[in-house]
């Protein structure tokens, strides 16, 4: 055993440390560090699994990138038809990264009742559309079911559902204004059959899910004309890239946008998190810091006399220097383990109880999401270790400065 560790560990096991006048000292400093690392882990964790969450539902119900017609239309509504032939769809073959590449219209239309009506979007897929995503935020029933045959089944949100006082498998009467003849408009008869809440107000309120066809007889479209195209990527982290590639490899009459685009203000607000955690931090680790600091210090000070007999004895400056900062290593281990068990305690509490909960209007979701990676808390306590070990270089210089002979009659 080193004799620098063999020091410090009579230092921090000894009877006399616990009772010391920097006890107390030692004890604040631990708890800055456990209470740094509980909340650098608590926002890391919180932070990436909101913006996860919350793209993960835009994405379900918009894809990645979505391809339409030129137009100087900014609603949600498909006006002008695009034709299915095109040689990305089904798949791009010369892109990598693409899932998948799915058709889709949308139609502006108005649901009533006797006691009220709502405006909506009928978004009209086919049988190959990804369910898989929405499934997530199904409350009831099953999702619907296309065939051969043009399907009368629609998936609505619970929040339509509750204004207009819907249940599960009643029918409901559906406006569509004409573009061209008489003003006289369409109706159209559907059946509830899935009932979802995302907790995005923007689809919540809006988006009911159909059959596309209808979308393609109310328009007067053939078989061949369809709104747009949605596509899903692999990777989220590459929809910039892919983004770029798939606009360059698209024909002149036709436009693409990622989510990221069409959602401009949704995703500003996210990246003002990944901000929020680096100042979280960096104030968490410069208060630990500097309670250790203060910390090691207070030890240098208390240990005057055995720095002077240590260096009488023929320890060189470095030696001594080093049990201190073994034993503030100490110190910031055992601030690091209480820290990563209470820390991690709480964020796979919320995980798998839920137990906060947050203003889905304000927040997009019903309770703080937790995305906790292995990799994340690896690089926090690393992090923490490395930045605190290098700060505490610079207090540790004082021993330096203490001459044997002063030392040893310190009293």
């Amino acid at each position: 055993m080193k004799l620098e560790y063999f020091i410090a560990k009579r230092l921090v096991t000894t009877k006399n440390h616990k009772s010391s006048v920097s006890a107390p000292i030692i004890k604040i400093a631990i708890t800055a560090i456990a209470l740094g690392i509980i909340m650098m882990l608590v926002s890391v964790a919180t932070g990436l699994g909101l913006k996860h969450k919350i793209r993960d539902k835009i994405s379900a119900f918009s894809g990645h990138i979505v391809i339409t017609k030129y137009d100087s239309n900014v609603s949600d509504i498909t006006l002008k038809p695009i034709e299915l032939n095109q040689k990305f769809y089904p798949t791009f073959e010369n892109i990598d990264g693409v899932s998948s590449v799915q058709p889709f219209a949308s139609k502006a239309g108005i649901i009533r009742t006797e006691q009220a009506f709502e405006g909506i979007v009928y978004k009209g897929v086919t049988e190959t559309y990804q369910f898989d995503e929405i499934a997530e935020y199904l409350e009831q029933g099953r999702l619907p079911v296309f065939g051969e045959s043009m399907s009368n089944e629609i998936l609505m949100s619970t929040y339509i559902a509750n204004r207009l006082g819907f249940k599960l498998g009643d029918k409901v009467n559906t406006y569509f204004m004409k573009d061209w003849g008489n003003k006289v408009p369409n109706i159209r008869q559907f059946e509830i059959v899935g009932l979802y809440n995302s907790g995005l107000q923007q689809f919540d309120e809006n988006v009911v899910l159909g059959d596309l066809r209808h979308v393609q007889r109310l328009n007067r479209w053939t078989e061949n004309e369809i709104g747009g195209f949605e596509v899903l990527l692999k990777d989220f982290d590459q929809i910039e890239e892919k983004g770029s590639e798939i606009y360059l490899n698209l024909p002149s009459t036709v436009d693409s946008k990622t989510i990221v685009e069409k959602y401009e203000n949704i995703f500003g607000w996210l990246d003002m998190f990944d901000f929020n955690i680096k100042v979280i931090i960096i104030i968490m680790i410069a208060v630990a810091s500097i309670n250790m600091i203060v910390a090691l210090l207070v030890l240098i000070l208390e240990r005057t006399q055995m720095i002077g007999m240590l260096k009488a004895l023929g320890a060189t400056n470095w030696t001594v220097r080093k049990i201190f900062l073994y034993n503030a290593f100490y110190l910031i281990g055992k601030g690091l383990l209480y820290g990563n068990a209470i820390g991690l305690g709480m964020l796979f509490l919320q995980k798998y109880t839920g137990v906060i909960k947050l203003d889905p209007t304000s927040y997009y979701v019903r309770e703080a999401p937790v995305l906790i990676r292995l990799t994340d808390v690896i690089l926090l306590n690393v992090g923490v270790v490395l930045i605190a070990m290098l700060v505490l270089l610079i207090p540790s210089y004082l021993i330096t400065k203490i001459s044997p002979v002063k030392a040893i009659r310190y009293d």
